[in-house]
C-alpha cells in the first residue's frame, strides 16, 4: 500500500524518505488509478437509477460525482495496486534508469 499523500517532505514514512517530486507523483499515480476506479464502477452499473421511485434526471447527473467520490476512496485505502505500480514506472522515469 501507497504510504499516505499527505505526508510532508523529508518526513519518515515506513522507513522512506519522501522528496516533494516522490510525493507528486504519488498524488499523479492516485489520481489516475481512481480515474481507472470510477470508470470501471460506472460501466458496472454503480449509480444507475432502478425502479419506479427513481430521483430523475437530478440523479442521473450527480450519480457520476458518488463514483468520483467512492472511487477515489478506494485509491486512498489501497485500491487494486494500480497506483503503486505507477507510482513506481513514474519513479523510474524520473530517476532516469
Amino acid at each position: 500500500m501507497l504510504p499516505p499523500l499527505t505526508a510532508p517532505t523529508g518526513v519518515r514514512t515506513h522507513g522512506q524518505t519522501h522528496s516533494l517530486q516522490e510525493t507528486r507523483l504519488r498524488e499523479a499515480a492516485q489520481k489516475l488509478e481512481a480515474q481507472f476506479l470510477a470508470e470501471m464502477l460506472k460501466h458496472a452499473g454503480l449509480g444507475e437509477s432502478q425502479g419506479a421511485f427513481t430521483g430523475g434526471a437530478g440523479e442521473a447527473q450527480f450519480a457520476s460525482f458518488l463514483r468520483e467520490a467512492q472511487a477515489g476512496e478506494m485509491a486512498r485505502a489501497g485500491g487494486i495496486g494500480l497506483a503503486e505500480r505507477l507510482f513506481e514506472a513514474l519513479k523510474e522515469r524520473a530517476d532516469g534508469k
